[in-house]
């Protein structure tokens, strides 16, 4: 297919702020005379912030990167995620047309995007909100046919369901992304057959559950996003940080054991309704010491939802899981409800030791950047 710059161009382009800081940080990652290197990233940037990807725009990458325009121009040509004119300002549409989903139904999604936004594929809807193209396979086979709408896939798709889907997007609400159908991930469509014991709902899905918390399925990226955080109970306020615990009104904590030590459990220490019989149950606390527990999600393999759950066993601290033996981490692994094995797979208390000395590992460097949510 040939790939052509829309014939009706900006004047000139340039970076918000927030995204030239994140543009020069993407350039510093490569040693000198090798800038070149970081041109699918300011090219993904300037699309995010743009909607697609003008001459200006490739001028002024060229520019930065120290690179004829041409070059810059093949990689924008060559690459098919680079949008080279103008997309709709709520969503970009893209029905996979490849042989899994053209068998399940892809051509009466596309009619429904004849009908809904253009006649023709890249064609702006009426009132400029969508577009549409048919591209090649997304890897959802299994879930066919499906649509990638911004960032997500929909999947399980039927023309009414779809249908459904643009004019929910067009009232300004966010759709949940994944099966529309209820299925979880890529499970027979006729229901799981085996590891019965997982929450089949979407919120068993980290990556759409936090989709749907922050909106963020088709939202462009303007480097001022917060670090989202799910909220820690049902009605709890979506903020960019969370709020730091109040203070306790019991006595208070002990305090810190060094490394080695074991983590005393306090009185009255939560206890599981029906734990798991298999090695021994580290001491736990009954709240946070001073109120504030650590952000346990700097751990790799940690997210909200496990944060929770170690919360309500009684564990709050990098030095407490840094302290687990081997037969307490084999108690947490088969108590992990919905989790089982985490700790071992993750190596939660390698990683916990060196959190609970005051250094840094690289994931939790990350988490402080704001690189993971």
């Amino acid at each position: 297919m040939l790939r052509r710059l829309y014939d009706e161009q900006p004047e000139s382009f340039a970076f918000t702020p927030a995204n030239l800081e994140w543009a020069k940080g993407q350039i510093a990652k490569y040693p000198e005379g090798r800038q070149a290197s970081a041109v699918i990233p300011l090219l993904w940037r300037a699309q995010e912030q743009e909607g697609w990807v003008s001459r200006p725009a490739i001028e002024e990458i060229a520019k930065m990167l120290g690179m004829a325009s041409i070059r810059v121009l093949e990689v924008a040509t060559f690459y098919f995620m680079f949008q080279l004119r103008p997309v709709g300002t709520v969503a970009h549409v893209q029905v996979c047309g490849t042989t899994s989903c053209m068998i399940c139904g892809a051509e009466d999604l596309m009619a429904v995007c004849k009908e809904k936004i253009a006649a023709h594929p890249h064609e702006l809807s009426a009132d400029g909100k969508f577009s549409w193209e048919e591209v090649e396979c997304l890897g959802s086979c299994a879930n066919a046919p499906m649509a990638q709408i911004g960032k997500d896939y929909y999947e399980d798709l039927t023309a009414e369901s779809f249908g459904a889907l643009l004019d929910a997007l067009a009232r300004g609400e966010v759709p949940v992304p994944g099966s529309q159908t209820g299925r979880f991930s890529s499970e027979p469509a006729g229901g799981r057959t085996s590891l019965k014991d997982g929450d089949p709902a979407y919120e068993g899905n980290s990556s759409v559950s936090l989709a749907v918390f922050g909106q963020d399925t088709v939202k462009r990226i303007t480097g001022d996003e917060p670090a989202l955080r799910m909220p820690e109970a049902e009605g709890a306020v979506a903020e960019a940080e969370p709020e730091a615990a109040p203070e306790p009104e019991a006595a208070p904590a002990a305090p810190a054991p060094a490394m080695d030590e074991p983590v005393a459990a306090a009185e009255g220490e939560p206890t599981d309704p029906e734990p798991v019989e298999e090695g021994s149950k580290p001491p736990t606390l009954v709240e946070p010491r001073d109120g504030q527990p650590d952000d346990l999600k700097k751990i790799k393999g940690i997210g909200p939802k496990l944060e929770q759950l170690l919360h309500s066993l009684g564990y709050y601290h990098f030095d407490q899981i840094a302290a687990w033996t081997g037969a307490e981490v084999a108690w947490v692994d088969a108590n992990l409800e919905g989790f089982r094995g985490r700790v071992t797979r993750d190596e939660w208390v390698a990683q916990a030791k060196v959190l609970a000395g005051g250094g840094d590992t690289e994931f939790s460097e990350r988490v402080d950047k704001g690189d993971v949510y």
